[in-house]
């Protein structure tokens, strides 16, 4: 019933071109009435494939605040996720958002290549439907057909772009606000890597091999610690939270890293071997 009743808007939404939609911004660290967080992967990864750091995020972000909504979608589901926020936002289920049930929840959002560039495209879709967002967060974005993700739309409150400028593969470098009263740039920040080189044994070694600055910023713990910590601030104090580390210190966010990357390192051996 949902989604007969929010189909139209949404699909319209991620058609229309972009308004100025006046919207209310919670205040920063206010108690909403939810908290939604929504991460989009890269190329064509799937959206459960825990190998990649979005999806760890989102694991540890639910174990940091166990009262939250954190979801993964590919990036080029960008529909099923805005389905999934109409439900979310419905508190009262009768297929209809009111203007309580949009404004009165917390929305972030972030990506990383392709999934960065849909970040700003489905903050624009929520816009159109007059959805506040924020924080939106772009890791490496790379534009993709019909999403480029370079300027912020006018509903999301704060943004912040990290990008790398090496290697076949490298993120947009600078976005900016389509309204700059309404939202505020934290920053384009470049990450290097030429000194700094970051663990990418989650990858293929072809991946590693030909494209690898693109992915040493997406497995680098300083990016997901800035994004941890920009996520608190958004958030009140009276969200219900576990006390636990930044993601680069914290048990539950290594450990799933270093398994996947222990299957990959055996795999990769594998196939060499097969190869000789």
């Amino acid at each position: 019933m949902l989604a007969l009743v929010l189909a139209p808007a949404i699909f319209a939404a991620l058609g229309a071109a972009q308004v100025s939609v006046p919207v209310h911004f919670p205040p920063a660290g206010s108690a909403g009435g939810k908290v939604i967080i929504i991460g989009f992967v890269g190329g064509f990864v799937s959206q459960d494939d825990a190998k990649h750091p979005e999806v760890q995020f989102a694991a540890y972000l639910r174990y940091r605040y166990p009262l939250i909504e954190a979801v993964v979608f590919g990036n080029h589901h960008g529909r099923k996720a805005l389905h999934e926020v109409a439900r979310m936002l419905d508190s009262d289920g009768d297929g209809v958002l009111t203007l309580n049930e949009k404004r009165e929840s917390i929305i972030i959002i972030y990506g990383h290549s392709w999934g960065a560039a849909e970040t700003v495209t489905f903050a624009r879709a929520l816009g159109q439907m007059g959805i506040p967002v924020a924080l939106t967060i772009q890791i490496d974005t790379i534009a993709k057909p019909g999403s480029k993700g370079a300027i912020i739309p006018a509903n999301v409150a704060s943004a912040i772009n990290f990008y790398q400028a090496r290697g076949p593969l490298h993120g947009l470098p600078e976005i900016a606000a389509a309204d700059p009263k309404q939202t505020t740039i934290l920053g384009n920040i470049l990450m290097t890597y030429e000194d700094h080189p970051i663990n990418c044994a989650n990858y293929r070694w072809y991946v590693r091999v030909f494209n690898r600055p693109h992915h040493e910023i997406e497995n680098d713990f300083r990016v997901w610690d800035r994004a941890a910590s920009l996520i608190d601030s958004n958030l009140a104090e009276t969200t219900l939270r576990v006390q636990t580390s930044s993601p680069s210190g914290s048990p539950m966010f290594g450990y799933l890293r270093r398994g996947f990357q222990a299957q990959i390192v055996a795999s990769d051996q594998r196939a060499v071997g097969s190869e000789q």
